[in-house]
């Protein structure tokens, strides 16, 4: 054989190895990926969880240390007029502030996406949204409402309500449909101020969303379960 069959030869080996070695490198590049990814997210969750439970067991340790105050207020104001009109104050004030768990007479609302079966056009005009939230507790408490409740997180001055992707968020705690909120104050009121012709449930009916709306005279709004924080209050001296 010439040398130039040889030449020839040589070259296609060489790019059939330079084939094989670019289709190995690929291969191990896609098989590595995902796994690398993986590991990634299940480091980021066992973080996450660690966080999570890091977070309940402080939480319990503060819930002790508020009964044990509690208690020792109690045995404090025990015989004592100052310190029992103190003691007064003090409920008063965690009632207002949403610390306490409290029931009474009020109404119930569930809000719900619409039905399948409803759907055409955009999907958004049919769902429940952060906002349609912020507008439903608005006129509860424009009506009178003395405490609320969302899928069991209490509504206070601090609360944020809003939309992190397709979920809600309230207290910084996700939630989804369906949305049960409760609110205590007088039924008749809270129902008329929501159940008007022209008001938002109306409006959110008509693009579908299912609402449910009742009286009832033993509601329960559980307690807020957040921390206060203040970084620009300053007591007057």
């Amino acid at each position: 054989m010439k040398k130039s069959g040889y030449f020839i030869i040589g070259i296609i080996c060489f790019l059939m190895t330079a084939g094989i070695c670019v289709q190995v490198k690929t291969v191990t590049t896609w098989d590595t990926g995902p796994v690398v990814q993986s590991m990634t997210e299940n480091k980021l969750r066992d973080n996450v969880l660690k966080a999570k439970e890091k977070y309940e067991n402080e939480y319990k340790l503060l819930e002790q240390s508020m009964e044990e105050l509690e208690n020792l207020r109690n045995v404090a104001a025990k015989d004592n007029t100052d310190a029992q009109n103190m003691e007064k104050q003090i409920n008063d004030a965690n009632i207002l502030l949403g610390l306490t768990e409290i029931t009474g007479k009020g109404i119930t609302i569930e809000l719900n996406d619409a039905n399948d079966s409803e759907l055409a056009g955009n999907l958004n005009d049919y769902l429940v949204h952060d906002l349609d939230l912020v507008e439903v507790v608005n006129e509860l408490f424009n009506a009178g409402a003395e405490a609320v409740s969302i899928n069991g997180q209490r509504v206070v001055f601090s609360t944020a309500i809003n939309c992190s992707g397709n979920i809600v968020k309230v207290n910084d705690e996700k939630i989804g449909v369906p949305f049960k909120i409760k609110a205590i104050g007088l039924p008749e009121k809270l129902y008329g101020a929501l159940d008007r012709p022209g008001g938002y449930l109306e409006l959110m009916e008509e693009d579908g969303v299912q609402v449910k709306m009742e009286k009832s005279d033993d509601i329960t709004v559980p307690k807020y379960e957040g921390v206060y924080k203040t970084e620009y209050m300053q007591i007057v001296e």
